[in-house]
């Protein structure tokens, strides 16, 4: 999302968490007629632009492209799968039904229609995955028992028990040499299963777990491992190479092009989770093929038949689940985190196809006559209805104008024709207090829905099924909230940072007559602020102006010259105005008084100097005070050593010096030199000679 300012066109690019803004003195613009003394006159736009603008909220057979455009997508059914909340596998039947593989108790349900009933259960944990392979016979990989079933003609049975395994995480078939190839873990090997269930190694990887597996040839077959995330491509028994290593966690699945180009997706996802086993402690450290919630990165390859690499799409806040190849060649991706369905050609044009409501992607059908996309928590079947349609509906994500907004004049870019409305509330999520969708705009047109800080846009597609939406615009002006200055804090050369007066401080030439003044502001609407500064004698009542009569400060800090006040004790007042946001009438202001600030610019006077042996004494007096330091040095070294107080602590304008040099001075006749300084660095310097 952008904000622009109404008087300028430059972009200001912000997210919508927190939604950043920069303010500037702007008339408002046309269309804004009803405007309450509350409000500040400087105009935000809310700008949906890009792709990500546009996602986020509710696609109803509309997609978005990577290009930030709005157009025909997915218009989904729905059937609900009572008999599980997640979907591992599905496959299409030639009659026209859908196969589901779950994940509780390996359960089998088949769905025709709008109806879904439980054909048979494995008695494993999860059915992973499903292919058709002899006469029609389906083949289950499971686990965590490492069994593969065969279900034909109405009847599930085991077609083999694979030793070594637990977990079958793919299954892959090849009608030239009759055989089924399942991927497995924990010992990673590659089984070549026949009709009669006879099982043979036909690759033993490295790595413990081979996840994803597609047959190109009777001489090629495609393997994914994890947790390197190699591609192997295999081309004999124990014969195998390494086609591409994606640096990441895993290959989650690989298919292949009728031209023989090689798709894979691979994730580098963390999670906590371990794959389904039934005895506790039971299970090697298995990646979970579906069900995790741990958050990843999904990357998606083509591979040509040379083996060059080409990336196709990335996604750096979700991992991928599921890809499938449609009839129309392009490749499909379901998603892990939001349960969303993607597509890309063959210009790296991403195109946000489906949103669903559930948290993930389990397995996609493009290929048949209807396509389905299979959904977990819950499970859900969805049949494409349709790519757009009539009651195509966008819409966006909850905006957030930071404060309570008036908004303007609903403008946007689109070929075809749309109708545009709007909903607004207080709360983050819409509920019943918001309210209800304003009338559709068929053209740029004043805002009807109340002020509130959120807003949404809904875009129907309902006149041009065809249509593209590609920019929306949002104009509005906030609330105008004061400004309150928090805090003034002063420093100079003698103050640490911690704001404790220094005994002395650090020794310079001079007396240090410029004081730092800083102050904090809160600022809820970030509105352009100016300062005024003024100060007064503690004592009186009158205030003095510190900056000149023209200078316009807008930084939170000052340099105060006090070298032509007089001595004394003072305060400082910092007062903030927004009037360069606003027009005179409402402009809102605040002020804050500081702490006592001492001026200070003359030395202290030494006085009664005298010496007795090798003890030497003297007063020291301040007007304004305290005394902060004593130095003595033999006169014409140059090196100073410090002495303290008769009483021991610095903190009166008036200190006496009770000092033993003999140290410093032990025998004979030598002149001394005496420094006292205040603690605005002030210095006296007086001699006397001891005999």
């Amino acid at each position: 999302m952008n904000i622009r300012m109404s008087k300028s066109r430059v972009r200001i690019p912000a997210g919508l968490r927190p939604v950043r803004f920069v303010m500037l003195a702007a008339v408002l613009v046309s269309g804004i007629t009803a405007v309450t003394d509350a409000v500040a006159v400087g105009t935000r736009r809310i700008e949906l632009t890009r792709a990500k603008d546009f996602k986020g909220g509710d696609l109803k057979g509309v997609a978005v492209d990577s290009a930030g455009r709005v157009r025909a997508g997915f218009s989904l059914g729905a059937v609900t799968v009572t008999d599980g909340t997640t979907v591992w596998s599905a496959l299409a039947r030639p009659d026209g039904s859908v196969l589901l593989g779950t994940g509780n108790e390996g359960k089998l349900v088949e769905v025709r229609g709008a109806k879904s009933k439980v054909l048979s259960e494995t008695g494993s944990l999860v059915i992973t995955s499903m292919v058709e392979a002899w006469d029609g016979a389906v083949v289950m990989g499971t686990l965590p028992d490492g069994e593969l079933y065969k279900w034909h003609k109405g009847k599930l049975t085991q077609l083999v028990k694979l030793p070594d395994t637990e977990h079958i995480w793919d299954v892959a078939y090849d009608k030239a040499s009759r055989s089924v190839f399942a991927a497995t873990g924990p010992q990673g090997k590659l089984y070549r299963v026949d009709a009669t269930g006879r099982a043979q190694v036909h690759f033993d990887a490295e790595e413990e777990h081979l996840m994803s597996v597609a047959v190109a040839s009777t001489t090629e077959v495609y393997a994914g491992a994890s947790d390197t995330a190699k591609l192997y491509k295999i081309t004999g028994p124990g014969r195998a190479g390494v086609l591409h290593d994606f640096g990441r966690t895993e290959v989650r699945a690989i298919r292949i092009a009728k031209n023989g180009d090689v798709f894979a997706i691979a994730n580098a996802i963390k999670s906590s989770r371990r794959a389904p086993t039934r005895k506790a402690g039971s299970g090697s450290a298995a990646p979970v093929k579906s069900g995790s919630k741990g958050k990843g990165k999904g990357i998606l390859l083509r591979f040509s038949s040379d083996g060059t690499p080409e990336e196709l799409y990335k996604d750096n806040s979700e991992h991928f689940t599921a890809l499938e190849l449609g009839a129309d060649g392009l490749p499909y991706i379901g998603t892990g985190v939001e349960g969303r369905v993607y597509t890309v050609d063959a210009g790296h044009n991403s195109v946000l196809l489906a949103d669903t409501e559930e948290r993930q992607i389990g397995a996609l059908l493009m290929r048949g006559k209807t396509h389905y996309v299979a959904s977990s928590d819950p499970a859900v079947l969805h049949p494409v209805r349709s790519v757009g349609g009539a009651d195509a509906v966008w819409t966006s994500k909850v905006l957030d104008a930071g404060l309570r907004a008036h908004f303007g004049r609903l403008s946007w870019e689109a070929q075809g024709k749309l109708d545009l409305s709007t909903r607004s509330g207080n709360s983050k999520e819409p509920d019943d207090t918001w309210s209800a969708w304003s009338p559709g705009l068929a053209a740029a047109g004043l805002i009807k829905s109340p002020a509130a800080r959120y807003v949404q846009v809904r875009a129907r597609f309902a006149r041009d099924p065809k249509a593209v939406l590609s920019e929306v615009t949002i104009p509005f002006v906030t609330d105008n909230l004061r400004a309150l200055v928090t805090s003034i804090t002063t420093s100079s050369a003698g103050e640490r940072g911690d704001g404790i007066k220094a005994s002395g401080g650090p020794i310079t030439d001079k007396a240090e007559t410029k004081l730092s003044l800083k102050w904090m502001v809160e600022n809820p609407d970030d509105d352009e602020l100016r300062y005024r500064l003024q100060y007064r004698l503690v004592g009186t009542t009158h205030w003095y102006e510190m900056l000149a009569p023209r200078k316009k400060l807008t930084k939170k800090s000052f340099s105060w010259d006090t070298s032509g006040l007089p001595e004394g004790r003072y305060r400082v007042r910092v007062a903030a105005s927004d009037e360069l946001a606003n027009p005179p009438k409402r402009v809102k202001k605040h002020e804050l008084e500081s702490d006592v600030v001492l001026v200070d610019n003359t030395a202290p006077s030494l006085s009664q100097l005298r010496v007795t042996g090798r003890i030497v004494r003297a007063t020291a007096t301040d007007g304004v005070g305290p005394i902060a330091r004593f130095e003595i040095s033999v006169a014409g070294t140059d090196e100073w050593y410090p002495y303290y107080p008769r009483d021991g602590v610095f903190d009166q304008q008036r200190e006496e010096l009770d000092a033993d040099v003999a140290a410093l001075a032990p025998q004979g006749r030598v002149m001394l030199a005496i420094r006292a300084y205040d603690q605005a660095n002030n210095y006296v310097v007086r001699n006397i000679t001891l005999k």
